[in-house]
């Protein structure tokens, strides 16, 4: 490729952090043209004759030929990246929930315009796992990827096991470090992770779905009783999507918190730390881990993008020529830790069977196996009552073959996401 002559949008911590790196690099050479921004009031350090308000000026501009992308609204992100595309310019994305939500129209959009489109940046910090997917396991049949995708709620988790802090104090430390927004619930309800899970999912195993199709269930309902019940059984808490391949080559993609004891890779990663687990048919289990909250690890991963363009690079997408049939499947049993407070609403749920059921006046919990789909149709009524769901340290997943069951998934999560 000749030299990049990028346009970049925001000028955040991240933009600003890119802007200082390009500048000082002795390694590959590329030159911010134009910086799209949204405030005209705002003072900013930099000649002030390298901003613009306009979008359009970086998109149709024929001397750009990347545009990286570094704002928080998602709609207006694909707006910026689709029309980028369709310009014939390469784009470098963080926003996950853009590329979530529009993964596979994008895919189709840098096909059919000959261009790339790379967001290591929106994926677990600084761990390379969406290259390490498209490179390293290219070839070989996954059985699952899962870990810690959310330095946020994973700092949080940290504090209320550490330093006995609870969640409100924690959540508020957090806020004050930086590593949670003002409005948390993209973080702590598990909508960031779950993002993240889709893309992974799209280069694990070809599968391509949508947020509205996948479930989330996050940390915002957990108390000091389930921070006691970890302890006691010396487990800690982490807040975990799972990607998983069942033996008919359909996949389940979900977020649940678990509780893991020390022999999981997990059990060691703490503040705002990511690790991922990649289990394959023949390579078994590796593990990856890095700094996932932040500026400098988005912006690093944002930079290797950048230079990863310099070379021609692009995904290949080649899990989805080899699965082309991958199929989302949310028909399954859990095993959960369940805290109630109301034994009529355990005889409304569908448990195959239950190990332990513990009931105190101020602390009651079931540990059992139960369809996720319990767990879609009644999540609202769990979070309202602020009840805490959790997966049990051995994690059981097993699939359930009733295609009737797989409808009624489909519509509840479509309604819920509505």
């Amino acid at each position: 490729m000749t030299k990049l002559k990028i346009g970049l949008f925001g000028f955040g911590c991240v933009g600003q952090g890119l802007y200082d790196v390009l500048a000082k690099s002795k390694g590959f050479k590329a030159d911010i043209v134009k910086i799209g921004v949204k405030h005209k009031n705002k003072h900013r350090s930099i000649d002030a004759n390298l901003f613009t308000f306009d979008k359009f000026e970086i998109l149709n501009n024929p001397e750009i030929n990347v545009v990286v992308e570094l704002i928080d609204d998602a709609d207006e992100a694909y707006h910026i990246v689709s029309h980028a595309l369709k310009n014939g310019k390469h784009v470098v994305t963080a926003n996950k929930k853009m590329v979530a939500t529009h993964l596979k129209e994008l895919v189709e959009l840098q096909h059919k315009h000959n261009v790339s489109l790379l967001y290591e940046a929106s994926t677990c910090g600084s761990i390379p796992i969406i290259r390490t997917l498209e490179e390293y396991y290219d070839n070989e049949q996954l059985n699952s990827v899962s870990g810690i995708f959310n330095g946020t709620s994973n700092y949080i988790l940290t504090k209320t096991i550490f330093e006995n802090l609870t969640y409100a104090d924690a959540l508020k430390q957090a806020q004050e470090l930086g590593f949670a927004e003002t409005d948390p619930a993209n973080d702590v309800a598990g909508f960031d992770p779950k993002f993240k899970a889709i893309i992974i999912a799209a280069h694990a195993f070809g599968l391509f779905t949508t947020p509205d199709k996948v479930f989330n269930f996050g940390i915002e309902t957990l108390n000091t009783n389930d921070v006691v019940f970890a302890k006691e059984k010396q487990l800690k808490l982490k807040l975990i999507p799972t990607v998983k391949r069942h033996e008919d080559g359909s996949v389940s993609v979900f977020v649940l918190p678990q509780f893991v004891n020390s022999t999981n890779y997990l059990f060691n990663v703490e503040n705002e730390f990511n690790g991922v687990i990649v289990e394959g048919v023949f390579s078994g289990k590796q593990f990856l881990s890095g700094k996932g909250a932040g500026g400098h690890p988005t912006g690093s991963a944002v930079l290797s993008d950048i230079s990863a363009l310099s070379y021609g690079y692009r995904y290949e997408y080649k899990k989805q020529h080899q699965n082309k049939e991958a199929k989302l499947n949310n028909n399954i049993l859990v095993k959960i830790y369940l805290r109630y407070q109301d034994d009529a609403f355990i005889k409304q749920l569908n448990f195959t069977d239950i190990s332990v059921n513990h009931s105190a006046s101020d602390f009651k919990y079931v540990i059992g196996t139960l369809p996720l789909h319990d767990l879609i149709q009644h999540k609202d009524y769990i979070i309202k009552n602020k009840l805490f769901v959790a997966l049990t340290e051995d994690a059981i997943v097993t699939p359930v073959l009733n295609k009737e069951t797989i409808l009624a998934e489909e519509t509840l999560l479509v309604e819920n996401a509505n």
